[in-house]
């Protein structure tokens, strides 16, 4: 067990994923995904909220079923809001978690889209341009925009979802094999 927690310690999670990440974006996707979820098993579903988000969130590409991208998309999207619920603005790991809402919500805007869900992937896509507006001008930020911008013009997405089940960011939708 010792031996488990120290290949999982706090310092050294961010940095295993990464070998990963790179991994995945040198083409070796079988492989990344079988990493990813090793750590994953050894981080648990309980394990830290940050390092869950972020390797649900890179685990997600790696699915060749658009409903199981969707599923890691929102286990990255629960886990970030653990991190932003009850703590302070400036808390780093609530920081982090809202640097990558953008990226997430964009993420299940695609989802949503691939699986055939139109007005689902609407609200995603107008939650992550409202998330996008907290981001600087770097080069992720960025793409990010950019990426919002394409989907939007794939969409025809050109303003506020109209008032409805969910409010003015529309239907609260779940994963499809959830709904009624």
């Amino acid at each position: 067990m010792a031996q488990g927690q120290e290949r999982t310690a706090p310092d050294a999670v961010p940095t295993r994923i990464g070998q990963v990440v790179m991994l995945h974006h040198a083409g070796d996707r079988e492989e990344a995904r079988h990493r990813y979820l090793g750590l994953w098993a050894e981080i648990g579903e309980h394990g830290d909220p940050l390092h869950r988000c972020t390797l649900a969130h890179y685990l997600a590409d790696t699915q060749d079923d658009p409903a199981d991208e969707l599923a890691w998309d929102l286990r990255a999207l629960s886990a970030a809001q653990e991190l932003t619920a009850g703590r302070p603005a400036g808390h780093a790991s609530a920081l982090a978690a809202r640097s990558l809402y953008p990226s997430l919500y964009l993420n299940l805007a695609a989802d949503y889209d691939r699986l055939g869900h139109r007005d689902a992937a609407r609200a995603q896509l107008r939650r992550a341009r409202r998330a996008a507006e907290a981001l600087g001008d770097d080069r992720w930020a960025t793409g990010v925009r950019e990426a919002i911008a394409r989907l939007e013009r794939r969409l025809g997405d050109g303003g506020p979802f109209p008032e409805g089940p969910g409010g003015p960011e529309g239907p609260p939708w779940g994963p499809p094999r959830q709904r009624p």
